[in-house]
């Protein structure tokens, strides 16, 4: 029976094993509520804290949640680029894919405390909290935040970043709809959110971005996966890695270049990333051969729904919001299902690698 790991041996080799990294992440969190306790009792002392709104504990939650999820995440990323924590076929990030991903996971826990919050706050009208618990619960706020934070960032995987790249679009996204000046936006199209200056338009065109680099990130990781046996293979694999880079490098410069102030700009990396699209899943079954037929199906449905809901949009029963709104949902639905739908290829291709060296080795021994 082995024992479990000493304090000392978690803090000298934090990530060496999965109850290092969880040991480790429960002192993260702990530093972030420790860190966080104090201010909060200094903000809140001596008046009685409102659960959401201006001052309230919903607030000053919300940023401390962002600030220790954020560093909570880069500490896990510089412990698992010195350690290699990842598996196999995994590289080491890159700076702007750690910077992409502390920013991303930073604003999830910001707008999702805010919602919470409002609902407590829905949910008790009228009530407010002592400044010694309002601290406390601020704190704790802080402290689950660094915690999964910190195990995102050691334990990533092709599965986990979907689900991230999911859960940040959804809140970035919504969180600009609901802070829009104008109440109207819809009846324009999706791109008028981000043409005001305030911060529904910062929301909606730093979400682009960072959601942009992101794609580019799950360029590689979503295609590591795919066997390489023959020189096709390669090809067809680094012509799908090709296309997700530049369809999140036309994503980010959407976010880049509003509508209002580069229209063509705009326009065309809009309009480049839907070809782009269309264009790789319609040659995906040439370019991988291994594709499950299911997710190619998955794919062709999704482009005729795209042109269908195009020829409504022409014909004047749909409004142009409603064409990009719902052929944006299923883009980057496809994305993090072919994320998860390589990522699932992982135990075939490692198992059929083994097999595949031994033939070789006994060649070489031949």
């Amino acid at each position: 029976m082995s024992q479990s790991t000493s304090l000392s041996r978690i803090v000298r080799n934090p990530t060496a094993n999965a109850e290092s990294r969880e040991s480790t992440a429960l002192l993260v969190g702990a530093a972030g509520f420790i860190v966080g306790v104090v201010p909060a009792l200094f903000i809140f002392w001596g008046r009685e804290v409102p659960i959401s709104g201006r001052g309230s504990l919903g607030d000053l939650a919300a940023v401390g949640a962002a600030i220790a999820a954020l560093l909570a995440f880069l500490y896990g990323a510089v412990l698992r680029g010195a350690q290699q924590v990842a598996a196999p076929g995994w590289r080491r990030l890159r700076w702007f894919d750690v910077a992409a991903l502390c920013l991303a996971h930073a604003i999830i826990a910001l707008l999702a405390w805010v919602a919470l919050a409002a609902v407590f706050s829905a949910g008790f009208v009228g009530a407010s909290l002592y400044s010694t618990s309002a601290a406390v619960l601020a704190a704790v706020t802080m402290a689950i935040s660094a915690y999964a934070a910190f195990l995102s960032a050691v334990n990533l995987t092709p599965m986990l970043l979907s689900l991230v790249l999911a859960g940040f679009l959804v809140v970035g996204s919504l969180a600009s709809m609901l802070s829009a000046s104008d109440p109207l936006w819809w009846q324009k199209n999706l791109s008028t959110l981000g043409i005001s200056d305030d911060i529904s338009a910062l929301a909606f065109n730093v979400t682009l971005v960072i959601a942009g680099v992101m794609v580019t990130t799950i360029a590689h990781y979503a295609t590591i996966w795919l066997p390489t046996a023959t020189r096709a293979e390669l090809r067809g694999r680094n012509l799908v890695r090709l296309a997700l880079i530049l369809m999140g490098i036309l994503l980010a410069c959407v976010g880049i270049f509003p509508v209002d102030e580069n229209l063509e700009i705009h326009n065309l990396s809009a309009t480049g990333m839907a070809i782009i699209y269309v264009v790789m899943v319609l040659s995906l079954r040439a370019l991988v051969p291994s594709m499950p037929r299911v997710f190619l199906l998955l794919g062709y449905v999704f482009v005729a729904v795209i042109v269908v809901l195009a020829t409504f949009f022409i014909n004047g029963y749909y409004n142009l919001t409603a064409v990009e709104l719902i052929a944006f949902v299923l883009i980057f639905a496809w994305i993090i299902v072919f994320l998860r739908t390589t990522g699932s290829l992982q135990p075939v291709v490692a198992a059929a690698e083994v097999p595949a060296q031994s033939a070789v080795d006994a060649g070489a021994t031949a």
